[in-house]
């Protein structure tokens, strides 16, 4: 039904998304293009992109002086981490 497999294949998506979507909302700025909206960054966040988020932010030097992205996404990193090894025990039994 729902495997391992599937699991990893979203993680990798939806990481990727999060990443790229920092890229992009970092050139904007650069610009000054319509941006990524910062509550889509932290529902991507929420739903396993935290990892993306933080890269991004890192790799980009993006929004890391934002109190609420500084200490708001590694929350969420730690989140994902609990919420996902749980899901990766409970589709390995």
């Amino acid at each position: 039904m729902f495997s391992i497999k599937i699991l990893v294949l979203y993680l990798l998506v939806v990481n990727l998304v999060a990443y790229v979507w920092m890229g992009a909302d970092k050139r904007r700025a650069r610009s000054g293009e319509w941006r990524v909206p910062e509550k889509r960054l932290f529902l991507t966040a929420l739903i396993g992109g935290a990892p993306g988020i933080w890269a991004g932010m890192y790799a980009y030097k993006h929004k890391t002086r934002h109190f609420t992205f500084k200490y708001g996404i590694p929350l969420l990193l730690i989140v994902n981490a609990i919420v996902f090894w749980k899901l990766f025990r409970f589709v390995g039994e």
